[in-house]
C-alpha cells in the first residue's frame, strides 16, 4: 500500500469554495482563500450562525498512547467521512499539527491511509500561519515585558518573580533554561529565562477557548507576566501589550476550512498539546460546524484520562458545549505493548499480554462512561495480522462493560470501512446524555487536583513540597479558586511514570510546579517529569522528511 503522503499526494481534492458552498452552504464571499484547498472563514459570516440550532457533538478519545500506535485523528476523519457516507451531514473539527512532533518523533498529524485530510503537506507544515501568529503574539509580550524593564521599570517588576517565557514551535530542550540581556547595559538586564513550545503557551490556550476578538483582547490582557516586588500581579494590559497582541491575531482567529480525501468538510483550528496543555481545537470551530452540520467529530488529544477530561471539564464547562457520544480508539497492538510485549512483537497473537493490557482500555471505558457520564463505543483499528481469537477476546471483555465494540477499516477503505462505527455513533448519540464533571466549580483547588488523581488516574494522593502548596494556596486566596485546574503529565500512563503501562493504581500524584493561565482562566499543576519543552528523540522525524523532484518525502 502506498504511504499517507503518497496516497495524499495522489487524491483529487475540489476547490474549497466548491466543498463551502456545496456541503456547507457557504459563498465563496465568505471565504479568505489560502490557495485553492484551504481558506478561512469569515468571523462576521460565522456570527450570522448563532440563532441556528446545533447538530450533535461527538468526542474521539483514545487508550494511554504507545509506540505501536492508535490512530485517533485517522478514526476522527473516517468517522466523519463514514457519517457523510450514510447519509448524515457532518464535519469534523481538528488541532492544527505542531512542528515539534513533525519534526520530532511522532510525525504528522493529518490522519492516514485513506482517511485524511487534506492537503497534508500544508496542514502538516506552516498551513496558514496561526501558530507563526501566535508565537509572534507571545514573544512581543516578551520583548514588551524586558523593554519595560530596561526603560525604567515603572511597574516596579521583580525580575526574579517573572513567569512569562518565549515560545518556539519545534522540540530544542536547550533552549529549556537559558540567561538573556548579556553583552552589557545597551542589551538590558540580564536575568534567567527559557522557551516552551508554541503549544504550551497560555496565548494558544486563549486562542483556543476565546469566542470572539473582544473575548480574545480581554483574554489577552488578563494575562500574569510576572509580580511585583510585593508580589502584585502583572498583566499584560499593564504593559499594554493587549491590543498589538490582538492585531497579531486577528486573521488567525478565523477558523480554517479544509477537506477529507472524500472531499468532505474539516475545520482545523488551534493545536494545544493535552499533556501539557487542555488539547482541544478552537471553541469558535467547534461552535460553528455545529451550526454548520448534523453531527460534527471532534478529537481531544492523547488518552481520555488527559484530552477527554480537560474537554469536559475546561472546554465544556466554559462553553456550554456537551458531547452526545464519544469513541474510544484503540489498537491489538497497543493493548499488547500495554500488556508488556516489546514494541518488535506486538504484531503476533499474544493473547496473555492482550488480556493482561486490556486493563487499559476497561479502565478508560469506566472513566468515559461512569466519571464523565458519556455514553461511548469502543473502535478498534483493523490490522492484517489481528487475529479472531484476539478480536473474540476484546469483545468478550467489553460486553462485560456494556460497551458496543466496532473492528473499523477506515485506514484502508476510507468512510465505508467506518460505516459499523457511524451507525453505533448515531444511535449512541440518540440517546439522552447527561455529561458530568471531575470537580465542581466552587472546590478549591488542591481539591480539584485531587479528584481528577484518585477519580480518573485511581491514585492513592497527591503530593507538593512546601514552596509548591504555598503558591496554590496563594492562588487559593487570590481570587483563582473558581479556575479548572490543567494537569501536566505523560502521556504515557495513567500515573506520572511514563514507564508504568497498562492501569496503575495506588500511585502517587507529585505537583512538580503550577502555573496560572489567567487569560485562559485555568491553573497549570505540572506533574512528575513532563517538560513544556520537548527535546527531539536520537532519530528525529527530521532527517526522512526531504525534497526529491519536487516533491515533500518522508512526511509521515
Amino acid at each position: 500500500m502506498p504511504s499517507d503522503i503518497e496516497i495524499a499526494q495522489a487524491a483529487r481534492l475540489q476547490r474549497i469554495s466548491v466543498v463551502a458552498r456545496e456541503k456547507l452552504g457557504i459563498s465563496e464571499e465568505h471565504l479568505e482563500p489560502y490557495g485553492h484547498y484551504k481558506a478561512k472563514v469569515s468571523l462576521k459570516f460565522l456570527d450570522t450562525l448563532k440563532e441556528r440550532k446545533n447538530g450533535k457533538l461527538i468526542l474521539v478519545t483514545a487508550i494511554s498512547p504507545t509506540p505501536a500506535g492508535e490512530g485517533k485523528t485517522t478514526t476522527t476523519v473516517g468517522l466523519g467521512d463514514a457519517l457523510n457516507s450514510i447519509g448524515k451531514k457532518a464535519v469534523i473539527c481538528l488541532r492544527e499539527p505542531s512542528l515539534g512532533p513533525v519534526f520530532g518523533m511522532k510525525g504528522g498529524a493529518a490522519g492516514g491511509g485513506y482517511a485524511q485530510v487534506v492537503p497534508m503537506e500544508d496542514i502538516n507544515l506552516h498551513f496558514t500561519g496561526d501558530f507563526g501568529a501566535i508565537q509572534l503574539a507571545n514573544n512581543l509580550l516578551a520583548a514588551l515585558l524586558d523593554n519595560h524593564i530596561s526603560h525604567g521599570n515603572e511597574l516596579g517588576i521583580d525580575v526574579r518573580r517573572i513567569t512569562w517565557k518565549r515560545v518556539l514551535d519545534m522540540n530544542d530542550r536547550a533552549l529549556r533554561d537559558i540567561v538573556i540581556a548579556l553583552g552589557g547595559t545597551a542589551n538590558g538586564y540580564p536575568r534567567e529565562d527559557g522557551f516552551d513550545i508554541v503549544v504550551a503557551s497560555e496565548v494558544m490556550a486563549i486562542f483556543c477557548l476565546a469566542t470572539s476578538l473582544e473575548d480574545l483582547k480581554k483574554r489577552l490582557g488578563n494575562i500574569v507576566v510576572g509580580y511585583t516586588r510585593d508580589q502584585k500581579p502583572v498583566r499584560a494590559q499593564d504593559l499594554k501589550a493587549h491590543g498589538a497582541m490582538t492585531v497579531l491575531l486577528k486573521d488567525a482567529l478565523a477558523p480554517n476550512l479544509v477537506q477529507t480525501l472524500e472531499n468532505n468538510p474539516a475545520f482545523i483550528h488551534g493545536g494545544p498539546f493535552a499533556n501539557i496543555a487542555h488539547g482541544c481545537n478552537s471553541v469558535i470551530a467547534t461552535q460553528s460546524a455545529l451550526k454548520l452540520a448534523d453531527y460534527v467529530v471532534t478529537e481531544a488529544g492523547f488518552g481520555a484520562d488527559l484530552g477527554a477530561e480537560k474537554f469536559l471539564d475546561i472546554k465544556c464547562r466554559k462553553t456550554g458545549l456537551r458531547p452526545s457520544a464519544a469513541v474510544i480508539v484503540a489498537t491489538m497492538r497497543a493493548l499488547k505493548y500495554h500488556g508488556g510485549v516489546d514494541v518488535k512483537d506486538v504484531s503476533k497473537e499474544n493473547l496473555a499480554a492482550l488480556e493482561k493490557g486490556m486493563v487499559n482500555l476497561e479502565r478508560h471505558v469506566e472513566n468515559v462512561t461512569k466519571v464523565y457520564n458519556i455514553p461511548c463505543v469502543v473502535s478498534f483499528n483493523r490490522f492484517t495480522f489481528d487475529t479472531p481469537a484476539e478480536i473474540e477476546l476484546v469483545k468478550s471483555r467489553m460486553s462485560r462493560l456494556g460497551a458496543p465494540f466496532v473492528m473499523a477499516e477506515h485506514w484502508a477503505h476510507g468512510g465505508k470501512g467506518a460505516a459499523d462505527l457511524a451507525r453505533a455513533v448515531v444511535e449512541l448519540a440518540e440517546k439522552p446524555a447527561k455529561p458530568t464533571f471531575v470537580y465542581e466549580d466552587a472546590d478549591p483547588l488542591w481539591e480539584k487536583i485531587g479528584k481528577i488523581a484518585k477519580k480518573v488516574y485511581r491514585a492513592s494522593e497527591v503530593t507538593a513540597d512546601a514552596k509548591v502548596r504555598a503558591q496554590i494556596k496563594k492562588l487559593q486566596d487570590d481570587g483563582y479558586g473558581h479556575y479548572p485546574v490543567c494537569v501536566a503529565k505523560t502521556q504515557s500512563s495513567f500515573s506520572t511514570d511514563a514507564a508504568l503501562r497498562g492501569a496503575p493504581s495506588s500511585h502517587v500524584v507529585n505537583v512538580r510546579e503550577v502555573r496560572l493561565a489567567a487569560g485562559a482562566e485555568f491553573v497549570v499543576m505540572i506533574c512528575g517529569d513532563i517538560m513544556t519543552m520537548p527535546g527531539l528523540p536520537k532519530v528525529p522525524s527530521a532527517e526522512k522528511i526531504d525534497l526529491v523532484d519536487g516533491k515533500v518525502v518522508g512526511l509521515f
